[in-house]
């Protein structure tokens, strides 16, 4: 009589969402509606190797978080915005040379 493995509840979600390279090219259609319904897909190549599938709208809002909208706003941002800095240097008008 052979066992019966047990399994949680998160568990059998989590299998649901992981997916083998093979797999998933196989049924890429059905990775991508679950990815569209259901939330994030992994994709595992050899059980190390993984990929995450998600809506695009999850990806732009990921995106998004991580950069500033413009590069003066990251300045605007930085802590040392109100520092006050001095670049002063000396003049250099070259040197004279004998031709």
């Amino acid at each position: 009589m052979a066992k019966r493995k047990v399994t949680s509840r998160k568990d059998a979600l989590l299998s649901k969402k992981r997916w083998q390279l093979q797999a998933a090219k196989a049924q890429f259609s059905e990775v991508f509606r679950r990815a569209r319904s259901e939330g994030p897909q992994w994709v595992t190549k050899q059980d190390r190797e993984a990929v995450v599938i998600v809506r695009a709208e999850e990806f732009e809002r990921l995106s998004r978080g991580r950069q500033p909208e413009s590069l003066v706003e990251f300045f605007a941002k930085s802590p040392l915005a109100k520092v006050d800095l001095r670049f002063d240097r000396r003049s250099d008008y070259g040197r004279d040379i004998e031709l």
